[in-house]
């Protein structure tokens, strides 16, 4: 098949990429390296250095690959960022995504055109009553950004009906692996890994006692490449359903950074997340997809490759 994925040179989508790949698929990469690095794209695969806000520019990548599966993670991704400022992470992850869905329906071929897309569970459900969230959890997003993906969910369902191709999206939990960024907002184990190996005591947000639900990205790209055949117009969670608090992803961190020092804590920021963790039971029993990666050995081998 001819797959285009957006924000394909960032942590999550190059992985994607390379798996799809390695499928036998031909691959077409946009990505505005605003976040994501060139040497993350796969040598094999097409590059488009492109920003989806440009409406122009998209619909010519697209008319001249006419692709068939559409993989969109190009977004901006950091809560704290879009409480600052909210417009540009509205106009890439609502308008953007307008502008990759109207080139989709235009120029995508296939009798089986599908655009399956990376939301977020952490940032969506807000704080909700019960723990592990689940697909019918009320959406309260407490940030710009939570509102973003919520935003692009709808807009998504809308221009999958308008030009009759398929959906599937993925509301993700905490991803970490390889690849991703020490330097960003987002991104934990990256962020104290990166710090712990120069030298530097990272900082924790609030008393340590914050959850999220942490998955692997090896985890990710298999439900990825079972979304290339499985799953039609659905919300699917990729959770494990577990919380782990943020004192227990220093000390791990901290355990294979070889990292001797304590934390420096800091006020909670506003915006975030208490507690989260969400149900992958549903993707479960549309995708038989389960994340099986344990947080020991995940950050084991986050650390390590880092």
């Amino acid at each position: 098949m001819k797959i285009l994925i957006t924000g394909g040179a960032g942590f999550i989508a190059s992985h994607i990429a390379d798996k799809y790949i390695n499928l036998g698929h031909k691959v077409a990469v946009v990505d505005n390296l605003a976040t994501g690095f060139r040497r993350n794209v796969n040598k094999k695969a097409s590059f488009y250095k492109a920003d989806i806000r440009n409406k122009i520019a998209i619909e010519i990548i697209f008319k001249k690959e006419r692709p068939e599966i559409v993989n969109h993670h190009a977004a901006i991704a950091e809560v704290v960022k879009s409480l600052r400022d909210p417009i540009p992470t509205f106009e890439t992850n609502a308008l953007g995504t307008v502008n990759v869905l109207r080139a989709f329906g235009e120029y995508g071929l296939g009798k089986n055109k599908k655009i399956i897309f990376s939301s977020t569970g952490g940032a969506i459900y807000g704080q909700p009553d019960k723990i592990p969230a689940d697909e019918k959890t009320p959406a309260v997003p407490l940030s710009p950004y939570g509102l973003s993906k919520l935003l692009g969910e709808e807009i998504i369902k809308f221009y999958s009906d308008y030009y009759g191709f398929k959906y599937l999206i993925f509301r993700y939990p905490n991803v970490y692996g390889p690849r991703q960024n020490p330097k960003g907002e987002a991104g934990v184990v990256a962020i104290f890994s990166g710090l712990m190996k120069s030298g530097q005591r990272p900082t924790i947000y609030g008393n340590g006692t914050k959850t999220r639900d942490y998955v692997y990205i090896n985890d990710i790209i298999n439900a990825n490449a079972i979304a290339l055949k499985k799953g039609a117009n659905e919300i699917l969670n990729l959770g494990s359903g577990k919380e782990t608090n943020d004192k227990k992803i220093y000390y791990l961190t901290a355990k294979y950074a070889e990292f001797k020092e304590k934390p420096i804590y800091a006020p909670a920021r506003k915006g975030e997340v208490y507690k989260i963790a969400i149900s992958g039971k549903k993707a479960q029993k549309v995708l038989k997809w389960q994340a099986k990666t344990n947080i020991e050995t995940g950050i084991k081998n986050t650390v390590k490759k880092l």
